[in-house]
C-alpha cells in the first residue's frame, strides 16, 4: 500500500494484486490489534539481516517525521507512547488501514483482490503476471507481499518463489519476534499471566548472550511477549541455552529481601506462597516458592533467613531451559529473505532484472519489536514506489 500510494502520487497508473479478499489484513494483527505504526527511536542496532546497512538509505530518506507527516495528511490521529512506540489514537489498527485504503481510492489505485500471482515472467519491456485464468502486464513490478510468518493472517512464501523465478536467491529463513518453547513445569502453572520482567538469554555456561526488558507472557509450554521476542532471534541453534527472568527488575536483590522479611514478620500465619503479595501475581509467588525449594503451603513463620534469601534470589533470577522456538504460524516476522546484495539500496530496484523492485519483509531485513518492522515497511515501500514511478518512460 505504501509503495502503491508513493507510485501513484508520482503519476503512475498502479494496480495492487492481492491474494486475500481485502488488502491489509495482516496489518490489522500488528501491535496486538492496535498497530504499532513505527518507532521514533534510533534504528541502529535494531535492524537485522546479513547486511542491515542496506536499509540505511530508505530509513534516512523517510525518517519518522516524514512517515508521521504522511499519516497526518491522510487524517490519522496518533500518539507516541513509551520507548518511541507510535499508535493510532483510536487504539485500533483498522484506523491505519482505513486511511490507507481511502488514499488508494483517492489516487484511483486499482485493487485486484482474491487473486494470487502464480508466476511472474519478464517479457521484453514488460512483466507478464499469471493469476489463474487472468493475465496482467506491467512495465514495472514491485514485490511487496511480506514473509511467511503469521500464516493465519496472510503470511506466505509466494514472494520468495516469484523473486527466485526472476533470478534472485534467498538466505535461510527462521521465525523472528517469536515465542520460545521451554521446559513446561513453570510456564504451564503460569499460563495466561503477563509480567514485566528483565529477560536474559544465556548459554549453557551462564554467559549472557542478549538481554531485554518488558512484557513476558506465559503459555502452556513456553514464554512470549515483547521481552522474549527481542531476544528469540539470538537463541543459538542446536546448542543448550536458557532464559533467566528477573521478576522485579526495578528492585535490587537486597531490597527484595528486605521487603520479604518485613511481610513475613508481619504475617506469620500466612502461607509462604503469599510472601510476594503486593508485588507479584499469586501464582508467580507459588512458582517462586517451588523454585526456591520451599513448600508453598508452609506457614510464613517457618521461613528462615536462608529461605528469604533463596526466595529473593529466585525473584531476581529464575531459569527456563529453552527447547526451541515457536514456528512461523505464531511468529510476527520472518528473519532472512531475498538477498539485499541483489538490489540497489537507493532505489530498491533489482540488479538482476531491470524494472523489478522489492521492499519490506520479503527482503532479508527485519527489525526489533516495538515498531521497527513497520517503519522499514513504510520507508522501503515509499522508496520502491517513487523509484519505480520515476523510472517510467
Amino acid at each position: 500500500m505504501a509503495a502503491a500510494i508513493a507510485a501513484a502520487r508520482k503519476g503512475a497508473k498502479v494496480a495492487i494484486i492481492e491474494r486475500q479478499a481485502r488488502v491489509g489484513k495482516k496489518l490489522l494483527s500488528t501491535g496486538n490489534g492496535r498497530c504499532n505504526l513505527l518507532n521514533t527511536g534510533d534504528y541502529r542496532g535494531r535492524i537485522h539481516g546479513e547486511s542491515p546497512e542496506f536499509a540505511d538509505y530508505a530509513l534516512n530518506t523517510y525518517p519518522p517525521e516524514y512517515i508521521l507527516s504522511f499519516f497526518e495528511e491522510l487524517g490519522l490521529v496518533y500518539e507516541e507512547e513509551y520507548g518511541g512506540r507510535v499508535y493510532p489514537f483510536s487504539n485500533h489498527a483498522s484506523s491505519v488501514l482505513d486511511v490507507l485504503r481511502a488514499e488508494l481510492d483517492a489516487l484511483s489505485v486499482e485493487l485486484i483482490t482474491g487473486s494470487e500471482v502464480s508466476s511472474a515472467v519478464r517479457e521484453k519491456s514488460f512483466f507478464r503476471l499469471s493469476c489463474g485464468d487472468e493475465i496482467y502486464r506491467s512495465e514495472k513490478l514491485i514485490i511487496a507481499c511480506g514473509g511467511c510468518a503469521g500464516s493465519k493472517v496472510g503470511g506466505v512464501s509466494l514472494g520468495y518463489e516469484l523473486l527466485k523465478g526472476l533470478g534472485h536467491s534467498k538466505t535461510g529463513l527462521f521465525p523472528a519476534l517469536a515465542g520460545v518453547k521451554t521446559d513446561s513445569e513453570y510456564p504451564r502453572s503460569l499460563k495466561g499471566i503477563r509480567v514485566t520482567a528483565g529477560c536474559s538469554l544465556r548459554d549453557e555456561k551462564g554467559r549472557a548472550i542478549k538481554q531485554s526488558e518488558g512484557d513476558v507472557i506465559f503459555s502452556e509450554d513456553g514464554l512470549s511477549g515483547t521481552a522474549v521476542f527481542d531476544i528469540a532471534r539470538f537463541v543459538p541453534a542446536g546448542k543448550p541455552s536458557y532464559i533467566s527472568l528477573d521478576f522485579l527488575p526495578l528492585l535490587s536483590e537486597e531490597r527484595v529481601r528486605s521487603a520479604l522479611t518485613a511481610f513475613s514478620s508481619n504475617h506469620p500465619d500466612y502461607e509462604a506462597s503469599s510472601v510476594f503479595t503486593g508485588a507479584l501475581h499469586g501464582r508467580v509467588g507459588t512458582v517462586l516458592c517451588k523454585a526456591a525449594g520451599l513448600k508453598p503451603s508452609a506457614p510464613m513463620a517457618s521461613l528462615k533467613e536462608r529461605d528469604i534469601k533463596a526466595l529473593s534470589s529466585c525473584a531476581k533470577k529464575t531459569d527456563f531451559k529453552i527447547k526451541g522456538l515457536c514456528g512461523f504460524d505464531t511468529a510476527q516476522v520472518t528473519a532472512g529473505g531475498i538477498r539485499t546484495s541483489e538490489f540497489e539500496s537507493e532505489t530498491m530496484e533489482s540488479k538482476i532484472t531491470p524494472g523489478l523492485y522489492a521492499c519490506g519483509e520479503v527482503l532479508d531485513i527485519d527489525g526489533d519489536c516495538g515498531g521497527f518492522n513497520l517503519r522499514w515497511a513504510w520507508a522501503g515501500g515509499f522508496l520502491a514506489g517513487e523509484s519505480a514511478a520515476c523510472s517510467l518512460k
